[in-house]
């Protein structure tokens, strides 16, 4: 009985293709293996600044979509989903986001994220119906790929912006062409990899810088930072209670006991207790300052000074 071949699709990539600067990198000693991949490494920044443009504009939009009550999602398979649940299970501690703001689909599941699921990338249709389930009109979703073209993503894509989602694709694939209903293309070019095709290396570590600067980015835009200091985390434990005062501390320049103080009275909540002690006014009028400016310390503080005036 004669069998069907399973599809075979060629990637024209970089990350693709052999590095004629490692072709000899396992006759290296470890020492030399180690400072070839470095060196590797060392270019992925400079490709990351050069689409910086394209990311501060899917900043904006998860921005919007988070002001106006939506949420924002990440689609990736492999080394990409896995990246992108990295990232938005960091969200809710860093920052004290509710756990909904971010949310990461992975080709194949919560099972994916741990081994490789057959063929879980190359179904469009996974990554529509989870849009389907998940997704709704005025949403912000994102999609990561290194080679430009999984199905899943670009299935979950085209079927977010038919919802009514803005949407965005990271792409390790600097030749990727724009995908129909894809608002803004991020296409990253780290060149071949140390290892020909392993895009775990190179194209996976411009994508965590990617998704770091553009979630931490939309973090500060939204008011969760003062400074460059975490203002929205809460003292939940010894550890982030003694984080907090040192956050204070540093934010006021007031003594430990005066900001241990102002914790405990703002009950935990170090936004609160920071607008407190830098206006003098109470607790209360902290409070309803940092309600009234949608949590942005900085904002809270000018509308204090402007009634004080």
């Amino acid at each position: 009985m004669m069998t069907v071949p399973r599809q075979v699709v060629h990637v024209d990539s970089p990350t693709e293709q052999r590095n004629p600067r490692t072709t000899d990198i396992d006759l290296m000693s470890t020492m030399g293996i180690l400072g070839a991949i470095n060196a590797e490494d060392r270019r992925v920044p400079e490709a990351v600044a050069a689409v910086l443009p394209q990311v501060a504009r899917a900043v904006d939009f998860a921005v919007e979509a988070l002001r106006s009550g939506h949420r924002v999602h990440y689609f990736g398979a492999g080394t990409s989903g896995r990246l992108a649940t990295l990232d938005a299970a960091e969200l809710v501690p860093t920052f004290n986001v509710p756990s909904d703001w971010f949310i990461a689909h992975h080709a194949g599941g919560a099972r994916a994220l741990r081994q490789a699921v057959e063929d879980a990338e190359d179904d469009a249709k996974a990554g529509a119906a989870e849009v389907a389930e998940a997704v709704a009109p005025g949403d912000f979703v994102l999609g990561l790929t290194a080679s430009g073209r999984t199905p899943y993503v670009l299935g979950a894509l085209a079927a977010a912006s038919r919802r009514g989602a803005r949407t965005a694709l990271v792409s390790g694939n600097p030749a990727t062409v724009t995908p129909s209903g894809v608002d803004v293309l991020i296409a990253v070019d780290t060149g071949p990899e140390a290892i020909a095709g392993s895009t775990r290396m190179k194209a996976g570590t411009a994508q965590k810088i990617i998704l770091t600067a553009f979630s931490t980015a939309t973090m500060i835009k939204l008011g969760r930072t003062y400074s460059n200091l975490m203002v929205s985390m809460r003292a939940t434990n010894a550890k982030l209670r003694g984080r907090t005062i040192r956050i204070l501390r540093e934010a006021t320049g007031m003594s430990m006991a005066d900001c241990s103080d102002a914790l405990t009275e703002a009950e935990g909540d170090l936004k609160v207790a920071l607008v407190h002690l830098l206006s003098g006014e109470d607790v209360a009028n902290a409070a309803k300052a940092l309600a009234a400016s949608d949590g942005h310390v900085r904002k809270a503080l000018d509308s204090l000074r402007v009634r004080a005036s």
